[in-house]
């Protein structure tokens, strides 16, 4: 190759680096920056309510200000917390098939062994089976491998103070996180926390069981007896708080959840067995008489019952007859699908026990 040529490629390939360098510069230049952290001391009317709570509940007021002051807006929660737009009709079977499926059943069939102990001690104490209490932990955290990255009272100072107008209930649902962000403070006071340490979910829900301050507040129990109560690292205190939020919210030990029901159609009158929604209001008999005919033991069920229908998508959609234990799932989520995805996990679970 001559001396010619040489430097010829040599010059190319300087131009060709410099023309790269050039153009990631200029991609540095041009590309999106994040949007600066904005927290919630320079909005007045975050200060405002530090004032207010730390006032009420007799807290420390610089300490409320500025645990509320650090806290960041979390800017894509807001979008998270809208509901989804109503594209395709609910489906059981898709939903069932996001928590009844091999690695959910196997993660609880370990969780099940390494604290059976402690299952059985809730359910013998609260009388809440545990099938139940292991599909309520399954379906919310898969037996604790998500329980959420965000810091609560970034979660919580968000959709206080910054929860979107478009949601249908904007009002009712940003006055309930101010009062679960007051819950917070209150209990990371009287526990001694930092309020910036914990992190849960996208609404504020923390631990394996994925409870609100005021849930942990008033249902989660020290079920280990190590002296307090950690819902994130002690599989026996969520095990007796989730069995312990049951009995507060109307769990009867010994009833089912629910029955099938058949149809009479030349007496059927969906309409008014649909209108009450999941609220158990009819008696066995009633149902009867509205062509909703309980079946097996359901029949001589004592007490209230709700027709629960379930959407499954373009088929027809299907029905039970649920108790006033179902109606307690529901306390959790208000979901008929999300009752029967921990009703039905929790089955699969028991089952995968009783398995050679």
């Amino acid at each position: 190759m001559t001396p010619t040529i040489v430097k010829t490629i040599l010059l190319i390939a300087a131009s060709a680096l410099s023309i790269s360098a050039a153009a990631k510069n200029t991609h540095k230049k041009h590309a999106a920056k994040p949007a600066p952290a904005y927290h919630y001391a320079q909005r007045t009317e975050a200060m405002e309510f530090a004032d207010d709570v730390a006032e009420r509940r007799g807290l420390d007021r610089e300490w409320v200000r500025q645990a509320v002051g650090q806290a960041r807006l979390l800017r894509e929660v807001p979008r998270l917390v809208l509901p989804p737009p109503k594209t395709q009709p609910k489906n059981r079977a898709a939903y069932r098939a996001r928590f009844v499926e091999p690695v959910r059943i196997g993660a609880g069939l370990r969780f099940w062994q390494d604290n059976a102990e402690a299952l059985a001690r809730a359910e013998r104490e609260y009388g809440v089976p545990a099938e139940i209490i292991v599909g309520i932990i399954g379906v919310e955290t898969l037996y604790g491998q998500h329980m959420g990255g965000y810091r609560v009272i970034d979660a919580l100072a968000t959709l206080s103070f910054d929860f979107p107008d478009a949601h249908p209930r904007a009002a009712e649902r940003r006055a309930f996180f101010r009062g679960e962000l007051e819950q917070f403070l209150t209990l990371m006071d009287r526990t001694g926390m930092d309020p910036h340490d914990p992190r849960g979910s996208y609404a504020g829900a923390m631990g394996m069981g994925q409870f609100m301050p005021s849930s942990w507040t008033r249902w989660a129990v020290d079920f280990d007896g190590d002296g307090r109560i950690d819902l994130w690292r002690s599989p026996q205190d969520a095990i007796g708080s989730v069995a312990n939020y049951f009995v507060g919210h109307g769990w009867i030990a010994g009833m089912p959840t629910h029955y099938a029901v058949a149809f009479d159609a030349e007496r059927l009158q969906l309409d008014t067995l649909l209108a009450p929604d999941i609220l158990p209001t009819f008696s066995a008999a009633r149902m009867a008489a509205l062509g909703a005919q309980v079946q097996g033991e359901g029949a001589r069920h004592q007490g209230p019952l709700a027709l629960v229908e379930l959407q499954n998508g373009t088929e027809p959609p299907s029905y039970v007859a649920g108790t006033e234990n179902f109606y307690a799932v529901t306390r959790y989520n208000w979901s008929s699908y999300y009752a029967m995805a921990v009703i039905e996990l929790g089955r699969a679970v028991a089952a995968a026990r009783q398995a050679p």
